[in-house]
């Protein structure tokens, strides 16, 4: 069917059930780390705008990490299922590393979940903020450790193969691949990007509808900063990573290029866009700028980029999908940098609350880093293609032994279960969201903080009926959307 083998299959769906399950935490990790500042500062300023903004994230981080839990579960039975070959070969330092998570990370934050969600009117103050503190650390040490297993396979390091199986020889050289410090840095700082622009499109939609409040203003402020502060360090980052990848993955960066073959000793052009032919290899259409790939990939002028036809075809990774994924990922990096200093002139001149067209902006901004997620990590496992472990295993060599049949019916199941499973859990924060944070009256509360009385937060019991009532409301932004 359509040119597809069981092998195709396999991979399509991997591909699908990571790319739900990569949304979950990466949110996960952004909530978490904003409910610490948010908790901190009530406790610095006792401003109770940042209590109620904690009340109002910590159920939407509630609901978006049992969503995450339960996607990350399938991808651990995937490597037995689909790619028992890749296990057999490769387990001996995936298996440990996904261990390390499950006993430093995982167990931390759910050590701690409970008494962040629930123990707010139960345990002290500090006690309380200790346990948002952990949770936060936790999502960052559970990044540590799935970074360095995915870095390791695309510079492995630190081993030694005997009769076909991979035998780690230093956990320190696995663990700290040439790779990893830049994986690592990328997808926190994309996390917290994301989760920025998330917390600003939920802010902008509130006031779009004429929701104006303390609460609602400091959301916009905190993300605007950091989107002004963060994206640009991103694009930093991305750069430095950008040379380790050139030097350990050449074929991929040529490939995100769709840069075939160097003429004489002519400095490397920058195509901006263009169409990569795998089967013509060439670039057709092609708009490019002279010496500009070799000035950002090399930094200078006059050295050269490896061009996809210094590799054999069978190396190659396929330039069509990388070239745009790569495109798109950075052209919505430019525009979150372009957000941010918007917001930064709005700032300025008192307008950031109320110029209409930027909170249009930041409204459809809000899934933007999410998507360059997903374009990223398409740039990633992609452009490591044929290899499964770069230069050791092929992708072919490490999927199980099933029929096209067995892999369809799999496929076409997990299709319909994450849609009618996640598509529900989505829609249920969206309620949450669209429902917005519970404005405090007055200075004194019953619900003053941990160890005083007050109503008890019920993460998956937030989005009462009265979210339908806005229904009319949403029907309208649409329309004059």
């Amino acid at each position: 069917m359509f040119g597809l083998e069981a092998l195709d299959l396999a991979r399509i769906q991997f591909a699908f059930t990571i790319s739900f399950h990569i949304l979950f935490p990466a949110i996960t990790i952004g909530l978490a780390s904003y409910l610490a500042v948010l908790e901190g500062l009530w406790l610095k300023t006792h401003n109770d705008t940042y209590r109620d903004l904690y009340h109002f994230w910590s159920k939407i981080f509630a609901v978006n990490f049992g969503m995450g839990v339960v996607s990350g579960l399938v991808m651990a039975y995937q490597f037995g299922t689909n790619w028992s070959r890749f296990s057999d070969f490769a387990g001996s330092v995936t298996g440990p590393l996904l261990t390390y998570e499950v006993l430093t990370a995982f167990f931390l934050e759910a050590g701690f979940l409970g008494v962040m969600l629930f123990g707010w009117n139960k345990v002290g103050r500090k006690l309380h903020f200790f346990s948002t503190v952990m949770v936060a650390i936790g999502t960052l040490i559970s990044t540590f450790w799935i970074l360095a297993s995915n870095s390791w396979m695309q510079t492995p390091q630190g081993f030694e193969i005997v009769n076909g199986q991979v035998i780690p020889t230093d956990w320190l050289a696995i663990i700290f691949n040439p790779s990893f410090p830049y994986r690592l840095m990328h997808m926190a700082t994309a996390a917290f990007v994301a989760t920025a622009f998330f917390v600003g499109s939920s802010a902008a939609w509130h006031l779009l509808r004429g929701k104006d409040n303390p609460a609602i203003r400091t959301m916009l402020s905190m993300a605007m900063w950091m989107a002004l502060i963060v994206a640009p360090i991103q694009a930093v980052i991305g750069d430095f990573h950008g040379l380790n990848t050139l030097e350990h993955q050449p074929a991929k960066i040529a490939a995100i290029e769709g840069h075939w073959e160097n003429k004489g000793n002519e400095a490397t052009p920058l195509i901006l866009f263009g169409w990569p032919d795998m089967k013509e290899e060439k670039t057709k259409f092609a708009v490019e700028i002279p010496y500009l790939g070799s000035l950002i990939l090399t930094h200078s002028l006059d050295k050269q980029v490896p061009a996809l036809k210094e590799f054999p075809p069978e190396d190659r990774p396929n330039s069509t999908i990388v070239f745009w994924s790569f495109r798109v990922m950075v052209g919505l990096g430019f525009l979150m940098i372009f957000t941010g200093l918007w917001s930064l002139w709005l700032r300025k001149r008192d307008s950031l609350y109320t110029s209409r067209p930027f909170l249009y902006l930041a409204l459809w901004m809000g899934p933007s880093g999410l998507i360059a997620i997903l374009a990223g990590w398409f740039t990633t496992e992609i452009g490591r293609q044929p290899w499964v472990v770069y230069g050791l295993m092929r992708t072919a060599d490490a999927s199980s032994n099933h029929s096209f049949m067995q892999m369809s019916i799999t496929l076409i199941m997990f299709v319909v279960v994450y849609f009618a499973l996640f598509g529900a859990g989505l829609g249920y924060m969206m309620r949450l969201v669209r429902k917005g944070p519970k404005i405090s009256e007055g200075t004194e509360t019953p619900d003053g903080g941990p160890g005083k009385k007050r109503t008890p937060a019920r993460p998956l019991s937030a989005a009462d009926d009265s979210a339908d009532a806005d229904h009319g409301d949403d029907v309208r932004l649409t329309k004059e959307i």
